[in-house]
């Protein structure tokens, strides 16, 4: 048992300092906040406009398709990490098993962009 507790000891500490330092700085902010911010402070940033409608409205079609090019383009970096750091063991099989995951997301960008969706106007 008390080997147990000293192979466990270290993850306590680290976990009652995370709190420890999570619980600091929520106080430190409810302390040094400003308390009476004024209209320009408050106002809608994010989007660069207020907001003039439901927020359950729809939303054009093309915000999600580029929304789902972006998750595609990021996850196509996410794979090709891996392959490049392991480029010298792989062969001719994995190079040109990357190149037909190019090539399909290439064409699917190509289909995208010649429908339009990437066209704001």
């Amino acid at each position: 048992m008390d080997d147990l507790l000293r192979e466990y000891l270290p993850i306590i500490i680290f976990l009652g300092m995370a709190v420890a330092l999570g619980l600091v700085l929520i106080l430190a902010a409810v302390i040094v906040a400003v308390r009476n911010p004024d209209a320009e402070k408050v106002s809608a940033y994010e989007c660069g406009f207020n907001a003039f409608d439901d927020a359950r409205m729809k939303f054009d079609v093309r915000f999600y398709l580029v929304s789902i090019l972006f998750i595609i383009f990021d996850l196509e970096i996410a794979f090709l990490f891996p392959w490049a750091v392991a480029f010298g063991d792989l062969g001719d099989v994995g190079f040109w098993s990357m190149m037909v995951f190019l090539a399909v997301l290439t064409i699917g960008f190509a289909y995208e962009w010649k429908k339009g969706a990437l066209e704001w106007e």
